[in-house]
């Protein structure tokens, strides 16, 4: 209902549960992410939600990142319903903390803030060096640089996009990158598998 294209998280679970058998769970990371409040999805849907899906992936990561949803114009045209969630943030994200540990996880808030740290979330960033060197199991030489993107918010090493407005099919609810479900179709139709650019050729 929220996200009409995507595969059912079972099955995604399960691709996920398969690439970490091959890489390690050092290597894996699992995003529950946007979190926002409708008539159905309520704070105590998420929490049971979130330990279903803990206990799942158990073994198989060390790391969960989670985000809340932000409202901008796109998404408020796209999903009215949502709500932002401001005062229940803390009773989720303490919630949250509680089960990903009993799980053998770490929460990682994605340019949150601080202010679940005192629940034992943590805040330093979600891909941060840190994150590669167990990932990899090598220490890296990395330079220095600018902390500017989401307003200084992101402490992530890597923090590029890749892609382009309105060319994803799965067309979820709280998606900003997509305006108009016509014109993702359109694009979708350009997009050329032996060619190096998401949509069409150079031409």
């Amino acid at each position: 209902d929220i996200e009409p294209n995507v595969p059912d998280k079972e099955t995604v679970m399960e691709g996920f549960k398969e690439l970490s058998d091959v890489v390690g769970a050092d290597s894996m990371g699992w995003r529950y992410d946007p979190i926002f409040i409708d008539k159905k999805h309520s704070v105590e849907w998420h929490i049971s939600e979130f330990e279903k899906m803990a206990e799942i992936l158990a073994g198989y990561t060390k790391t969960c990142v989670i985000s809340f949803i932000d409202i901008y114009k796109k998404v408020e045209r796209n999903f009215p319903e949502a709500k932002s969630v401001r005062e229940d943030r803390a009773v989720i994200g303490k919630a949250f903390v509680k089960i990903a540990s009993k799980y053998g996880m770490v929460l990682k808030p994605c340019a949150e803030g601080e202010d679940l740290a005192k629940y034992g979330a943590d805040c330093s960033g979600c891909m941060t060096v840190h994150t590669f060197e167990t990932a990899l199991n090598s220490r890296l030489e990395v330079p220095k640089r600018k902390k500017n993107q989401r307003n200084g918010e992101c402490a992530c090493l890597l923090g590029t996009d890749i892609g382009a407005y309105d060319t994803c099919g799965h067309l979820c609810k709280y998606c900003y990158a997509n305006v108009n479900p016509v014109l993702v179709k359109e694009n979708m139709r350009k997009h050329n598998p032996d060619s190096p650019f998401l949509i069409g050729g150079y031409r």
